[in-house]
């Protein structure tokens, strides 16, 4: 038996392809463990797990630091790895540190944007395992401005230091010894950095705790389903955006009907209709195989959850790694791309009429797909991460 310790940001999208791979490493024998932010990582990996505790930065509330609503560009970026990657790293690290110590794991499996476990794994010689549930660090995204990537790595030497690690180490996004990305060259196409061996497993999936009560007596089947989210992580920023595409999806009735997801409550609490179906959550992976399109953020793993069902995009990228992601799709023909802050709801329409109508859009998400179902999931991932160890 092996021991396995997972050290997770406080980011669900972070978080659920894990659960998958965690239970098949559980089904071959081994033992599992999380290193996180108990309240958010117990919440989604049941009670029975073993969850050892680990800070975050948090607001003025206690709660979890958000990123201002509104704020995009370079201001979102600096507020990433300022204000929470960075410290995320240097408060989690004692609780990485005190887990290693009490749960005695073989291999750790550090997720990219918890850069703690990499750094203590490289500070006691222990082989880290990279969970990569994101592709834009493979395309090496600062290489046109060298400037901003210098100082990337400043900010991780001087993390290296506060945490009596040494400048100079391995990057703490890139294991040498093995990184497992959930998605397929298909999407992503084929790496641009130099890294450890990379092995593409496609989304690892499994089955999430039931949130709320989903009205499936509404679900009318002569007409098509159209879902939109805009994810987890922007619950107050799109008002403006959910508005249109709750009147561009009412002026399609006749054809549709549209479920939107607002965790926010930014659209008010309109009252559920026959056409358009407002709701804070949504069994999203329930859902995918009734839907005809799916409106979202351009996060990697709506995006990659609707792709395994051959379901066509309509992407409208916000901050982070969602532009290339974006962009991604649209290569692939999987989809088209709409302006987040500059949409309407005459402009989603006609994207969501498009992706709807022209059957290539169908044909090239069913291809990506395809790709996934061939890479293996959550049981290559397991195998991957077996050899390692």
């Amino acid at each position: 038996m092996t021991r396995f310790l997972i050290v997770v940001p406080p980011l669900v999208g972070h978080i659920n392809p894990m659960i998958a791979v965690a239970a098949e490493l559980s089904r071959h024998g081994h033992s599992v463990a999380w290193a996180g932010m108990p309240e958010i990582v117990g919440r989604l990996v049941g009670p029975t797990a073993t969850v050892f505790d680990c800070d975050a930065p948090r607001g003025p509330t206690g709660d979890l630091i958000q990123r201002p609503a509104g704020m995009r560009g370079i201001a979102a970026f600096r507020f990433l790895w300022e204000d929470f990657l960075i410290p995320l790293g240097e408060m989690m690290t004692p609780g990485v540190a005190a887990a290693v110590e009490q749960f005695r794991p073989d291999v750790l499996i550090v997720d990219q944007q918890a850069v703690a476990g990499a750094l203590v794994g490289d500070r006691l010689g222990m082989p880290w395992v990279t969970s990569a549930t994101t592709s834009v660090e493979f395309t090496g995204p600062l290489d046109s401005v060298p400037l901003v990537d210098e100082w990337v790595n400043g900010l991780f030497d001087d993390l290296r230091n506060r945490t009596g690690g040494t400048t100079g180490g391995a990057d703490p996004r890139f294991s040498p010894h093995l990184i497992v990305a959930f998605t397929t060259p298909e999407l992503a196409g084929s790496p641009t950095v130099n890294s450890g061996p990379i092995r593409f497993v496609g989304p690892a999936i499994a089955a999430r705790p039931t949130v709320g009560h989903f009205p499936w007596g509404w679900r009318d089947r002569g007409r098509k389903l159209v879902l939109v989210s805009l994810g987890t992580a922007n619950p107050g920023s799109g008002s403006r955006f959910l508005a249109a595409a709750h009147a561009a999806l009412a002026d399609r009735s006749e054809r549709l009907q549209g479920v939107i997801v607002d965790p926010g409550h930014v659209l008010g609490r309109p009252a559920a209709t026959a056409d358009v179906l407002v709701l804070p959550f949504v069994p999203q992976l329930e859902l995918m195989p009734w839907c005809s399109a799916v409106v979202c953020h351009a996060g990697h793993n709506t995006v990659c959850e609707a792709l395994r069902y051959g379901v066509p995009l309509v992407v409208a990228p916000i901050c982070d790694d969602q532009p290339v992601i974006a962009r991604q799709v649209v290569a692939t023909g999987a989809g088209v791309q709409v302006p987040f802050g500059r949409i309407t709801a005459e402009r989603l329409g006609e994207a969501v009429d498009l992706v709807l109508d022209d059957p290539i859009h169908r044909k090239c998400a069913q291809r990506v797909g395809e790709s996934f179902e061939a890479a293996g999931g959550a049981v290559a991932a397991a195998r991957y991460i077996e050899a390692v160890a």
